[in-house]
């Protein structure tokens, strides 16, 4: 996915890769800012069930305001893709 462009974002970099999910680092061209992007691995993209979880986790996340917990801009979809965006610090931050 590096190097790609899905919607208004430029996938720069992978952040992190686990077992609920990959994060990736990209550029916003919208809004010219560096944001986090998190998908669902493809295993579990088509399974309704881990997509309610994801789904859940992004509602979650953005009912809470705490200086540690990343805040989400927004549940979102593109390309058949469906992905949290959410904000990024520390050596990634524009």
């Amino acid at each position: 996915m590096i190097g790609t462009t899905l919607g208004h974002y430029r996938i720069t970099s992978q952040l992190g890769k686990g077992g609920m999910g990959e994060v990736y680092v990209v550029d916003d061209l919208n809004l010219n800012r560096k944001v986090a992007l998190k998908f669902l691995p493809e295993a579990f993209a088509d399974d309704p069930e881990r997509m309610a979880r994801f789904e859940r986790e992004a509602r979650l996340l953005a009912s809470l305001n705490h200086p540690n917990i990343s805040a989400i801009y927004g549940l979102e979809q593109a390309e058949g893709k469906r992905f949290h965006s959410k904000a990024i610090a520390g050596r990634y931050h524009s």
